[in-house]
């Protein structure tokens, strides 16, 4: 009898699938690695043949964009602070998801945030920056976290669609944003509906000279690491991401579901609260009116091009800021409408969750592959 002939055939098939399945993790990472990338790509692809339709040159249109991304230090600074809180409720956005949470409700996140750092930041006085700063930074996040409680409660506990509710508190908190700039803080002689200015110890300093660059860049960074280590290194994050792959098996194993979506929808809109704040307290100072137009609603698609990853959302809040920063630049260069950047950000996403395919194949095939050996 041969050697090969003596060996334990369910032994070698258990073998041979602990290598399959190692492969395919590695081939898992390597495509959520690739697929932003091929998604952003594809999307530039088609946008410069609509463009080409169009009559202008897709080059002088891209060069353009890139220009008013990155062209001049004025330009990245606009860029990064455009992009400070796209992070921010991005990351609220992706930190949610890892839980099986749809937070669309950062609109409303962001503004309740931008209302309350703004009323501590205009109306406490007589304290130094070191302690008025991080008091409207906490104020902010109470703002989205309160917010959000809501919707999360109503979806944990009673499975009521989070989609319609968060819209519905989107509504309630920009039209008490209104009331709130055209009565309570309207700002003599009233007539513009806007706050007073918040006082000087409660603005975000500078960090890059000759810029308006400011510190809520800082907040966003600190916040991916922060959650990133959460996440990924904590037994808390172990216990969100369960949640989120498999809602009974974590109820099987013991986990308060309940608990931990509730404390997650509060984080998620907390952070939203922390970019209404940051954008208050770093770049326009007072409160108005929709001071951040359609930002909770592109931050779903930071959390989305970032793979729900806080590292990732760091990069892809950078390109989405640049879009923004550098959509007036394009057209300049080629007297394309300003909507087209918006298309570009819409293509993009479609080219994201299209792409979610790729993501499943090496899956798909290894279990072909594990049939066909069994």
């Amino acid at each position: 009898m041969t050697e090969n002939s003596t060996k334990d055939p369910v032994k070698t098939s258990r073998i041979d699938l602990n290598k399959l399945d190692r492969m395919v993790r590695r081939f898992e990472r390597l495509f959520v690695f690739l697929v932003p990338i091929v998604a952003v790509l594809s999307a530039l692809i088609l946008m410069a043949f609509l463009i080409f339709s169009v009559g202008s040159d897709p080059w002088v249109a891209y060069k353009g964009l890139f220009s008013g991304m990155f062209g001049n230090n004025f330009d990245t600074a606009n860029t990064l602070n455009r992009a400070a809180p796209l992070m921010l409720m991005g990351l609220g956005v992706a930190v949610a998801f890892r839980g099986g949470l749809f937070n669309i409700g950062g609109e409303g996140q962001i503004a309740m945030g931008g209302l309350f750092a703004s009323i501590v930041g205009i109306y406490i006085t007589g304290i130094p920056s070191i302690v008025h700063i991080p008091l409207c930074i906490l104020a902010g996040f109470i703002g989205g976290a309160v917010w959000s409680i809501l919707p999360g409660y109503f979806f944990a506990k009673h499975g009521i669609n989070l989609i319609i509710t968060t819209v519905m508190m989107n509504e309630i908190a920009n039209s008490l944003v209104a009331a709130m700039v055209k009565g309570p803080l309207l700002e003599p002689p009233g007539y513009e509906p806007q706050s007073y200015k918040v006082l000087e110890s409660a603005r975000l300093p500078l960090i890059w000279e000759g810029t308006r660059l400011h510190a809520g860049i800082l907040i966003a960074i600190l916040a991916a690491v922060i959650f990133y280590i959460i996440l990924f290194r904590t037994p808390f994050g172990f216990a969100v991401r369960c949640v989120g792959e498999n809602e009974t098996a974590a109820k099987h194993s013991g986990l308060k579901v309940f608990r931990i979506r509730m404390l997650l929808m509060m984080i998620s809109g907390g952070l939203g609260g922390i970019a209404g704040a940051a954008e208050i307290l770093g770049a326009q100072y007072r409160l108005r009116e929709a001071f951040l137009a359609n930002y909770g609603y592109e931050a779903l698609a930071v959390a989305l091009l970032g793979q729900k990853h806080p590292l990732g959302v760091i990069i892809s809040g950078v390109l989405f800021g640049g879009l923004k920063a550098g959509g007036a630049s394009m057209q300049r260069a080629t007297n394309l409408p300003m909507a087209l950047v918006a298309v570009v950000s819409g293509v993009i996403i479609l080219f994201v969750i299209a792409s979610g395919i790729l993501t499943r194949l090496p899956r798909y095939l290894a279990k072909k592959e594990a049939s066909r050996g069994a």
